[in-house]
């Protein structure tokens, strides 16, 4: 065998042990689950003098809505891991309103059309470290980075009355995770996101806002193809923010006081690429 191959044949084997290294440490699971999500209680003000306004019967918001969630998880060893998730969330509702609703300075009359449109997809990145070295189970604990990009308007059915408010910040979470096996097919697991804290010291202002957070669920599944994984899940939502902080438009005096607690309830898949 000449030189050149015997160097091609170690550099193949070499890269072989490399790569069938590198996937015994790492693995990733890409994640999506589809469902419903309900409205517990949702009531939101904007400024001193508006109303407070209840979704669910100003706005509505009585009906079943469907979600969406997608996360990919990279586990770099047994005990040091990461996740991304993505999700969409944006509840609409049209509704003859029957008093009359203040929001920054103007004020839909009773009788009115108005679509409401509360649209809060956020975006989290997260790290955790397991404290188990097993992989069927884990326990684990850590810190998310978490971007919410709301959006949230009132607008009268005939458009000459409109009133939108936009915000986009970064939000830092505790992280807590875990999943048991009940016997060799089947397992349950839960996951908590949440902090409550200034929001002003958060973002580096002097505005007095207090903001929290809590995304919460339990799930029980049932492992498949080897490295599938199929599972029903049962998670809350919840948060908010009050307080008072500069707006750009001069539409009110800056207050805010929203509040939402929702619950999902959905069907999921994830799958071991290796």
């Amino acid at each position: 065998m000449k030189p050149v191959h015997i160097i091609a044949a170690l550099a193949l084997f070499s890269f072989s042990n490399a790569e069938e290294s590198i996937q015994k440490k790492m693995s990733i699971r890409p994640t999506a689950e589809l469902g419903f999500l309900s409205v517990l209680d949702h009531r939101i003000q904007f400024d001193s003098n508006g109303t407070e306004i209840d979704y669910r019967e100003d706005a509505g918001q009585t009906t079943l809505f469907g979600v969406t969630r997608f996360s990919v998880d990279v586990d770099f060893s047994k005990r040091h891991k990461t996740s991304i998730l993505y999700q969409p969330l944006e509840l609409k509702t049209t509704e003859i309103i029957t008093r009359d609703l203040t929001v920054d300075n103007m004020t839909f009359a009773s009788g009115t059309p108005v679509t409401f449109t509360y649209g809060f997809p956020f975006y989290r990145i997260s790290y955790l470290y397991d404290f188990l070295e097993d992989s069927e189970r884990e326990v684990a604990a850590g810190i998310s980075f978490q971007i919410r990009n709301a959006t949230i308007t009132f607008e009268s059915g005939d458009g000459t009355q409109l009133r939108t408010n936009r915000d986009v910040g970064p939000v830092p979470v505790l992280k807590f995770r875990h999943k048991l096996p009940l016997g060799d097919t089947f397992w349950w697991g839960s996951e908590i996101d949440g902090f409550y804290a200034p929001v002003s010291y958060l973002n580096g202002s002097d505005e007095d806002v207090v903001g929290a957070i809590l995304d919460a669920s339990l799930r029980g599944g049932v492992k498949v193809l080897d490295k599938g994984n199929l599972f029903l899940n049962l998670r809350y939502i919840g948060g908010g923010a009050v307080g008072t902080s500069e707006k750009e438009n001069n539409l009110g005096d800056g207050y805010v006081n929203n509040w939402l607690h929702f619950l999902t309830e959905s069907a999921g898949a994830s799958y071991d690429i290796f």
